[in-house]
């Protein structure tokens, strides 16, 4: 097997995005915060709101931009923004990006659905190219042994 087959999957956009949304939010509520005088701005309830804000902001965007799939012999571990997750290859029956699909859909053998928010629609043709490449992972490592 090919190292490059087994690559993390991420997404190129939702990182850029991510860390352009953090300089603009986190960053600017830190420096407007601190740097606020008048009667609100001096208050030092408003000056620690304004670090709470910018934190809980850093953690979504952190998480946001840290969504990935990482494939292995073994399975694909799917991060996404709020939950991990570790599957088999067998418990994939399907890859699936549709037309109006922002990431990745897999089912599942247990008639479930799990996103790959590491293989985003707004990439392009690198997204498709990379929902092809999981694709062919699950069909060659996905099938179930024979249990005869």
């Amino acid at each position: 097997m090919s190292p490059s087959r087994f690559r993390t999957f991420r997404p190129l956009w939702g990182q850029v995005s991510a860390w352009f949304v953090w300089v603009v939010a986190a960053v600017g509520s830190v420096v407007v915060g601190l740097g606020s005088n008048g009667p609100m701005g001096a208050a030092a309830v408003n000056k620690v709101s304004f670090i709470v804000f910018a934190l809980g902001v850093s953690w979504l965007l952190w998480r946001l931009g840290g969504v990935h799939a990482v494939p292995s012999d073994e399975g694909l571990r799917v991060r996404n923004l709020i939950r991990s997750r570790t599957l088999a290859w067998a418990e994939i029956v399907e890859v699936r990006l549709g037309p109006d699909d922002p990431w990745v859909r897999l089912d599942l053998a247990d008639g479930g659905t799990i996103a790959v928010m590491g293989i985003q629609r707004a990439d392009g043709e690198r997204g498709m190219a990379e929902a092809r490449r999981l694709r062919s992972l699950v069909v060659s490592l996905g099938e179930a042994p024979d249990r005869t």
